[in-house]
């Protein structure tokens, strides 16, 4: 019988993909992944809330989640930052570590008493 993958395996794949990109110095790599990452937390999150039907869409993950009436703002803008697209020096528009920001909303959204 295969293994089951958790959003737990899944989030920890993308957050060591993002960390080793970004030492690899391919910090759009990183950016992707943080990214990726976010979504996979605000999915389970999602779920948790009672949420079903839910595509993968890391995009629609992250805009549901900025119109729930419930979420604080500080979470808000941190999902805000990952639909942040780069300027054309390719970075974000506001200085901000994407996978810092992830690993703190995956902190804060499913900690294990929660989850």
């Amino acid at each position: 019988m295969p293994l089951k993958i958790t959003w737990k395996d899944q989030y920890e794949k993308e957050i060591e993909r993002a960390i080793q990109a970004r030492n690899d110095g391919n910090e759009g790599m990183a950016r992707v992944c943080a990214r990726r990452a976010a979504g996979i937390v605000i999915g389970e999150y999602l779920i948790l809330c009672g949420y079903s039907g839910l595509n993968n869409s890391v995009y629609d993950h992250l805009t549901l989640f900025n119109h729930l009436p419930d979420v604080a703002e500080d979470l808000k803008e941190v999902s805000r930052h990952m639909l942040m697209k780069v300027n054309q020096e390719h970075k974000l528009p506001v200085d901000t570590d994407l996978i810092h920001e992830v690993i703190w909303l995956k902190d804060r959204l499913l900690t294990d008493n929660k989850r």
